[in-house]
């Protein structure tokens, strides 16, 4: 069931993230949200509001471990726990590797990998103490397959994979019921691709876009099936992409 559910939402201010907020919002959810742009995740809380949803949120930056326990702590304070994370904010500035754009790649690795530690860290003492829960994450179907122009971001959605898997096989084996789910969107339009600055990647990656993506509301359909699952049933991967695009 969703109705009721705390739901933090990381990466809230566009796309998917906003997307899913106004999905679950509709559907009963309690969601808290968190990106970097304050105004726009305002505009976000009010509409749902207006809808006759609830919304919290807060400005935060993934890569700070202080921003991530603070956005737990307004969970609990507006709505009283937390029941999902959904840890949804990620770049993908791409380009070859002998560009060596070196500045991209930490920051790829600041918020991809360590921003999905940081958001694990925080909420993984509620779900111990409550023996439930449920974290949600974005890889990308290159955390699948291997992309020229991607290593690094691909490396960053590798690493996703890995880390997913097992924290759910601890979570079973320790007994403390927390349910994961791995999302790897294909082609959806979002605002990812303007975080590439790379001309001509820039403009192979809008031109695959512009023929195959989809809106980000497939993707938010997918969290809401994956939340919505009776709490003895975990799926923890989803591919899902274009049904044109051959990824």
């Amino acid at each position: 069931m969703i109705k009721d559910k705390v739901v933090i939402i990381t990466g809230a201010s566009s796309g998917i993230g906003e997307a899913t907020a106004k999905l679950l919002a509709g559907q009963g959810a309690k969601v808290v949200l968190g990106a970097r742009r304050a105004e726009r995740l305002a505009q976000i809380a009010a509409e749902i509001t207006a809808a006759g949803g609830q919304a919290a949120f807060r400005e935060m930056d993934v890569t700070l471990q202080s921003d991530n326990d603070q956005i737990v702590q307004l969970a609990h304070d507006r709505f009283g726990g937390v029941d999902v994370t959904f840890l949804n904010a990620g770049l993908m500035p791409n380009s070859m590797l002998s560009a060596l754009k070196t500045d991209d790649w930490h920051q790829m690795v600041d918020v991809n990998v360590k921003g999905v530690l940081n958001g694990v860290a925080a909420v993984l003492p509620t779900f111990m103490r409550q023996k439930s829960g449920q974290i949600i994450a974005t890889s990308s179907v290159a955390g699948l397959k291997a992309y020229p122009g991607g290593a690094v971001y691909g490396g960053t959605k590798w690493f996703l994979r890995d880390f997913m898997e097992v924290l759910r096989m601890e979570s079973a084996m320790e007994g403390t019921n927390i349910r994961t789910a791995n999302i790897y969107p294909a082609a959806i339009n979002t605002e990812l691709l303007s975080t590439i600055r790379d001309p001509g990647i820039a403009q192979t990656m809008q031109g695959l876009y512009d023929k195959y993506g989809i809106a980000p509301e497939r993707i938010a359909s997918v969290v809401a099936f994956a939340i919505d699952q009776p709490e003895d049933t975990t799926i923890n991967e989803f591919t899902v992409g274009p049904a044109n695009q051959p990824w």
